[in-house]
């Protein structure tokens, strides 16, 4: 079931009849067409919505185009809100946010793809373009202001933006208004004027009032417009009407409370019930009201409303849906809150009824809840579930949940899988095991209660066997092997391997042999759960087999994430060619299903990152970083994001800015969370091993003594980084205090590092051992061993040029041993001449401009401050070539740019190395700061 947007919230307001001419405020709003952002900011019942409508329609003309989109707190996701933003774009320009949309779709939201397709759109528009946002306050958030102030900020001059609202939003206005960007319009603005109020009060309302009495109305109204048309309501027909102005007194809400009561008064009995019974509604429609009220005429009622004025605004052209006017609608519920309580929760009940019957989920659960009808409320939860996720609108399905009475989830197994599951996703671990407790005894007296089935002679307190008939038996099916999906899920995230591995097991026996999904998920966790027990060898097969299921599956987006997780594997295993070939051909893969499989995209790009970097070709490094940074800037705190942040934190060191290392890590541990991978290389350990390149010893102290490592711990995979780490801060210690025993058992430490290892298949930890032994023993003076560990280092992986960083990271001693093992290939039978051979390459990767030290704290410097030497020839560009490099100096990311020229991606990064090379640099912004020198741009 597809989530649709209501047709009403495009339709651009008619003006109304009767509207009086402000020509003052008219040439203020055509004063929009300079800024960028035109702002109407005041409370309820000035007349925004009036104003512009009457504006929009005076101003209306073939060289201008508008979208106009009323708002509402439905709108206040991001993803809701873009989508609403597009559409209305797209049903005023043909053509602008197609792509947009399709981004949205995606999951998770990638905000600002979305904003940069959108912003192109406008750009190719040749006329102006008005988009009108009413009501803004309804969604005016952190998340949705941080992508609004950057949508306008990017904006092509032809492009305009009204926000219509109560109260100023979070943008940057104070910028704006000093650059002239901001046309302002505000409540001292709205307010009627002496001469208006006379118009209106005598030419609109036909009271023919003396001049004593519009003054005294005005002062006493202060020009607010809902309380004049209050009065010239309750004015018709009275012969007091010297007695009304006179007992007319108060100010802002007192009043409207008042001339409301007045107005109600005034009405017939059935007009005064149809407006009370009809206040709970936010939208308005003749079925509607009918259901509601349990009379008909409904839509005959609302025109005459309307020709009334009694505050009835239109919300389509065909006087099919309306609203109430905000304040009319809150004063209305306050009165039949106080004189008919017990009639509230039966109407919105009945509303919910009505909205079911039309298929409109989300309204019929909010009247479900508002009328209290909990176990309804919960079988409609259920049926919008699908709805929601695919829509991404989490955080209104746990608002739902959350309002929901605890015995009410409880009895329903599919609610307690999910709400498990999202306090799961936010961190909340405590309470979940409870969830799923519930969900299956909630399943079981389901089960019960089917078919042919006896029933329990006893159940839970509180838990009701009852099954809902909507829910599929299907699904009923599934949902065992779910539950031990998510137990597993837990269990990995508390560190509890055995667990992790019992409730996969139990999944994949409760999966059936077509269900791929469910045995693709489960095999994932096997896989994890020996990964995490260091059982390499035994991760990949169990692994691979589960994503081969998530393809048949159709999971593309899960098979393409897991692809990353399977290349940690491969390089542990010492296969970091392997990794890297199997996230290239994932990565064309997600490319050629568009940006639909951008987070997918995002996370490959990360991890080729770090396989390049630890290659040593950190320009290619610098631009899988690239390529996924405008993800990773608006994405949610998935995996990729914080590891983006660790692999931008390790080429900074690499850089020479060990500040802007830890800057990074210090991101990346606030986007951490335990979850679904094991934490085998701890973000604290790595912040340790910056602070010990940089010398700081005692800050690296602190942390070994909090991770409570030592040298005489037993060992396993998930503390070997730590352990790894530590030996590192201990020689570093030795060296910088020989003969102070700060490196006592360091060998042995390694020596048992190194045998679990070799026991268990991990390849790539036998090479980064072997090389910290010589290290070692190059500390103690021990140099034949020394000689020995480095030769067993450089020769002992199937991939030895894949660990050029591993030996760069250790610095002047590692160099010095590097240099001695390519100048002394025959001086000892094990170091032969490949060993001299690799150390000689690794020297020369280590002569590279990316191991220079560099002064800058920025990440990514400028030419000036880069340290990249210059090339020893002067290669001309080819025209393409040329024609990439101009584009490398646009706001534009790596796929962007490749989308822009036609080619792949692939193709993309080819021409960016050709690039490099011919102009001696190794990032971005330096090679357009370098052609910018030599006159090529």
């Amino acid at each position: 079931m597809k989530r649709s947007i209501a047709a009403t919230k495009f339709y651009v307001p008619a003006p109304r009849r009767g509207f009086v001419a402000r020509p003052r405020l008219r040439e203020k709003l055509r004063l929009g067409a300079e800024s960028v952002l035109t702002l109407v900011s005041a409370p309820a019942g000035f007349g925004k919505t009036a104003l512009l409508a009457d504006w929009l329609a005076e101003a209306a003309g073939p060289d201008r185009c508008v979208a106009w989109l009323s708002l509402d707190p439905a709108d206040s996701e991001p993803a809701a809100f873009w989508s609403c933003v597009a559409t209305s774009l797209r049903s005023a320009v043909p053509g602008v946010g197609s792509a947009a949309l399709e981004l949205i779709a995606s999951t998770p939201l990638a905000t600002e793809l979305v904003l940069t397709s959108l912003v192109n759109d406008l750009a190719a528009v040749p006329r102006d373009v008005w988009l009108v946002l009413d009501d803004y306050h309804a969604v005016d958030g952190h998340d949705v202001g941080t992508g609004m102030a950057s949508f306008l900020e990017h904006l092509s001059p032809q492009v305009h933006v009204v926000l219509s609202t109560r109260s100023d939003p979070d943008l940057p206005l104070s910028r704006w208004r000093v650059s002239g960007e901001l046309v302002e319009i505000r409540a001292a603005d709205l307010r009627f004027t002496p001469d208006e109020t006379a118009a209106y009060l005598n030419d609109v309302a036909g009271l023919d009032l003396g001049a004593g009495q519009v003054s005294t109305l005005d002062e006493r109204t202060e020009g607010w417009i809902a309380a004049l048309q209050l009065a010239a309501l309750s004015l018709r027909g009275r012969d007091d009407v010297e007695g009304f102005i006179e007992r007319f007194a108060g100010n802002d809400r007192y009043i409207v409370d008042y001339l409301v009561e007045e107005v109600l008064e005034r009405q017939p009995d059935a007009v005064r019930s149809f407006l009370l019974h009809t206040a709970v509604l936010d939208k308005l429609t003749g079925p509607l009201c009918d259901a509601v009220t349990g009379r008909s005429g409904g839509g005959g009622m609302l025109v005459t409303l309307e020709r009334a004025n009694l505050f009835v605004i239109p919300l389509d052209d065909h006087r099919e849906w309306y609203r109430y006017h905000h304040l009319f609608a809150d004063v209305l519920r306050g009165r039949l809150l106080s004189e008919e309580p017990g009639r509230i929760p039966l109407l919105h009940q009945r509303a919910s009824h009505w909205h079911e019957s039309q298929g409109h989920l989300e309204d019929a659960v909010r009247h479900a809840l508002a009328g209290r009808d909990f176990d309804r409320a919960a079988r409609l939860v259920e049926l919008a579930v699908p709805v929601l996720r695919r829509s991404r609108q989490d955080a209104v399905l746990f608002g739902w949940l959350k309002a929901l009475p605890d015995a009410a989830i409880r009895r329903s197994a599919v609610l307690s899988v999910f709400y498990g599951g999202m306090l799961m996703a936010a961190g909340e671990l405590s309470g979940v095991e409870q969830r799923f407790d519930d969900a299956e005894r909630a399943l079981a007296g389901a089960e019960r209660s089917l078919p042919g089935r006896e029933p329990a002679s006893t159940e839970p307190a509180g838990v009701d066997p009852s099954v809902d008939p909507s829910v599929d038996p299907e699904e009923l099916g599934m949902l065992p092997a779910t539950i031990a999906m998510y137990r597993a899920s837990l269990a990995q995230a508390m560190g509890d391997v055995a667990g992790t591995t019992a409730h996969a097991r139990k999944a994949l026996d409760l999966a059936g042999p077509n269900h791929n999904f469910a045995r693709g998920a489960a095999g994932a966790f096997l896989g994890l759960a020996a990964w995490a027990q260091g059982d390499v060898p035994g991760a990949l097969e169990t692994f691979t087999l589960a994503v081969t299921s998530l393809r048949a599956a159709g999971n593309l987006l899960d098979e393409l994430s897991s692809t990353v997780i399977l290349a940690d594997m491969w390089q542990v295993a010492g296969r970091s060619g392997e990794a890297h070939r199997i996230c290239e051909l994932a990565l064309q893969q997600a490319e050629t299903q568009g940006e639909s499989l951008v987070r997918a995209s995002a996370e490959l790009h990360v991890a080729l990152s770090e396989i390049c970097r630890q290659a040593g070709d950190l320009s290619a490094a610098l631009e899988h970083l690239e390529a996924a940074a405008a993800f990773v800037a608006k994405g949610p705190m998935t995996e990729s994001r914080y590891r983006w942040y660790v692999a931008t934190a390790l080429v900074a060191q690499d850089e020479g800015n060990p500040d802007g290392a830890i800057s990074y890590l210090d991101q990346a541990e606030q986007l951490f969370r335990p979850g679904f991978f094991p934490d085998v290389r701890p973000i604290p350990a790595i912040k340790a091993r910056v602070w010990i390149r940089q010398g700081k010893f005692s800050t690296a102290a602190t942390w070994a003594r909090a991770a409570g490592v030592a040298a005489a711990d037993s060992v396993s995979y998930m503390q070997e980084y730590s352990h790894l780490t530590l030996v590192r801060l201990l020689m570093a210690q030795e060296r910088a205090e020989p003969e102070s025993g700060a490196a006592g058992g360091v060998i042995d430490l390694l020596d048992r590092l190194l045998a679990s290892a070799a026991a268990s298949g991990r390849a790539g930890s036998v090479v980064e051992i072997h090389m910290l032994q010589a290290l070692a023993h190059h500390v103690l003076g021990h140099r034949r061993e020394a000689q020995e560990a480095l030769g067993a280092a450089l020769t002992g992986s199937p991939e030895p040029d894949q660990y050029v960083r591993l030996f760069l990271d250790e610095g002047a001693p590692m160099l010095e041993l590097l240099r001695g093992a390519a100048g002394e290939a025959n001086s000892v039978g094990t170091h032969d001449g490949g060993a001299a051979a690799r150390a000689q390459r690794v020297l020369t990767a280590g002569a590279g401009p990316q191991t220079e030290p560099r002064q800058s704290q920025s990440p990514r410097p400028e030419p000036s401050q880069s340290g990249e030497r210059p090339p020893s020839y002067v290669d001309p560009l080819s025209e393409r070539e040329l024609q990439v490099l101009r584009l490398l100096g646009s706001e534009l990311s790596g796929p962007e740019i490749a989308r822009a020229l036609f080619i792949s991606h692939n193709t993309l990064r080819t021409h960016t190395k050709h690039i490099f090379t011919k102009l001696g640099v190794t990032s971005r912004r330096s090679a357009v700061g370098r052609a910018h020198d030599r006159g090529l741009l």
